[in-house]
């Protein structure tokens, strides 16, 4: 289930004049995060990708607050994180994956991060995008966030987690069936 593609039902042409703008205005407030990059050639990007617009609407409308951090040589992309303060407020108190969804017995969460991830078109970030975010700002203060969780560590029911605390950035690992209201998780999106 986790990863079925999301079905996105597009954005009227007011609410993506609404949302460029306020990407827009994100990207020219916190350009340290993007140096060199012109917000131009980013929303000629997005404007050509309509599935990627609501993508990035979605982790708006959840509080992630997504912005550049980084162009993709490679591949000719934009790589957009989730840059809210701490973990999106619409997307906390969840468990890891569908599996340890399916597995808790009693006081289930809502949904996984990973399935909610899966249904806005975007993914959870890597412990190392993850550290590469803390290196443009300081986030998740007093929340942490779900990361990518390597295959061994999940087949043995576990699931890693970041945060910062006293001015560094930590990795931990709980049951990938744990939900608390301070844990989320962040996205990245490539357009």
């Amino acid at each position: 289930m986790d990863n079925q593609p999301h079905n996105n039902p597009g954005l009227s042409p007011e609410q993506r004049a609404e949302l460029l703008e306020t990407l827009q205005s994100r990207f020219e407030d916190n350009m340290p995060r993007h140096a060199g990059l012109d917000w131009d050639e980013v929303q000629l990007k997005l404007e050509a990708q309509p599935e990627k617009m609501w993508s990035l609407g979605q982790m708006e409308q959840t509080g992630g607050e997504p912005d550049v951090v980084g162009f993709d040589e490679r591949f000719g992309e934009y790589l957009f994180y989730d840059c809210s303060p701490q973990s999106p407020a619409g997307r906390r108190s969840v468990c890891y994956d569908h599996a340890a969804l399916e597995a808790r017995k009693a006081h289930k969460p809502d949904d996984s991060a990973m399935h909610m991830a899966a249904v806005m078109g975007i993914a959870l970030l890597t412990e190392e995008e993850y550290r590469h975010l803390q290196q443009l700002g300081e986030f998740d203060t007093s929340t942490s966030s779900w990361v990518i969780t390597p295959p061994e560590i999940r087949e043995r029911g576990g699931a890693l987690f970041c945060d910062r605390r006293y001015g560094h950035v930590f990795v931990y690992h709980n049951g990938a069936d744990s939900y608390y209201g301070a844990r989320g998780f962040r996205g990245s999106l490539r357009v």
